[in-house]
């Protein structure tokens, strides 16, 4: 990442991130991710951890981590990273932290939570001293123990980018991504979007295996620079959308014959499907707007009216 600071500025802040860095670093919360997190630290950095579970505890004594209460960690670390169940635990915790007579430098949360989480802990630590790095994980543990996370970065930029040798040490596949709180709200789309997918991805299934198409054959062309899971995202949202360009292409009336189609053959095989039929509700909804003629990524501006905004703006 490159810095976003003029050299006085980065004397400054690589000169207090050394000492932040050269104190253990600590981690709240042990379980399957925060043991996982606390044992890529460990490849560069002394890491003391903290967590309520004795299994955790000696699980994490035994990978080589130094294990304290979390009061502990407070006065002896000054980055301390979150990796906790419950947003609620997350803003207990912080709230504990600013309210210690020695409190740590940094919080960064890894832990799954809104943004509205995020602005709660910076609310939390408002004139103690400590600033908050939302930290999104995309990964399982799996990618994590082998150092090949991705990871999402938001908050104050010269401070994530001093801090890039901690989280280099975690993965290579890490992004600054904006203003505090953006990393999370990243990752809960993220999230969103792949759980809808896998619905949408069960019926299609279902619907193949009643076809007497081969699954597999469909996945292929699913996954093609031109099939159905990339188009939509590469070419109707990010050439069409984000540029406010709906002339020509396929029009939205003929996608509309297309899911009324789909509907109908779900009907003819009896196979249960939820998402065609909402995603179809859509499309009728922008037929009635008059934009039949229109690419068919010209739905989106349902949306636009319905949230008073405009996607082909980057504001």
């Amino acid at each position: 990442m490159q810095p976003a600071y003029n050299s006085s500025q980065r004397s400054l802040f690589v000169t207090t991130t050394s000492a932040l860095l050269e104190r253990p670093i600590g981690v709240i919360g042990l379980g399957n991710m925060g043991l996982a997190l606390a044992g890529r630290l460990a490849n560069s950095f002394s890491v003391m951890g903290s967590d309520p579970s004795v299994e955790r505890q000696s699980l994490a004594a035994e990978a080589g981590i130094t294990v304290a209460e979390q009061a502990t960690l407070a006065e002896s670390c000054s980055v301390i990273l979150l990796s906790l169940p419950r947003p609620s635990i997350s803003l207990a915790v912080t709230r504990a932290l600013a309210a210690s007579e020695t409190t740590p430098a940094v919080v960064v949360e890894t832990s799954t939570v809104n943004p509205s989480d995020i602005t709660a802990l910076v609310d939390a630590t408002q004139g103690t001293g400590i600033t908050v790095v939302d930290s999104a994980i995309l990964s399982g543990v799996k990618q994590m123990t082998e150092g090949t996370s991705g990871l999402l970065l938001a908050g104050e930029r010269a401070l994530v980018e001093t801090l890039d040798p901690l989280f280099a040490t975690i993965t290579r596949n890490r992004r600054f991504v904006g203003h505090s709180g953006s990393a999370m709200a990243a990752k809960v789309l993220n999230n969103a979007v792949a759980h809808v997918v896998m619905v949408l991805l069960g019926e299609a299934m279902a619907l193949s295996k009643t076809s007497g198409l081969d699954p597999q054959l469909l996945v292929d062309i699913l996954a093609a620079p031109d099939g159905g899971l990339m188009r939509p995202l590469t070419h109707r949202m990010a050439e069409r959308a984000f540029s406010g360009d709906y002339e020509g292409g396929m029009s939205l009336e003929a996608a509309r014959k297309d899911s009324t189609l789909a509907l109908a053959m779900a009907q003819d095989a009896g196979v249960p499907v939820f998402t065609i039929p909402a995603a179809h509700s859509v499309y009728e909804m922008a037929m009635a707007e008059g934009f039949e003629r229109e690419d068919y990524a010209a739905l989106v501006k349902l949306w636009e009216r319905w949230c008073d905004t405009d996607f082909s703006s980057r504001d």
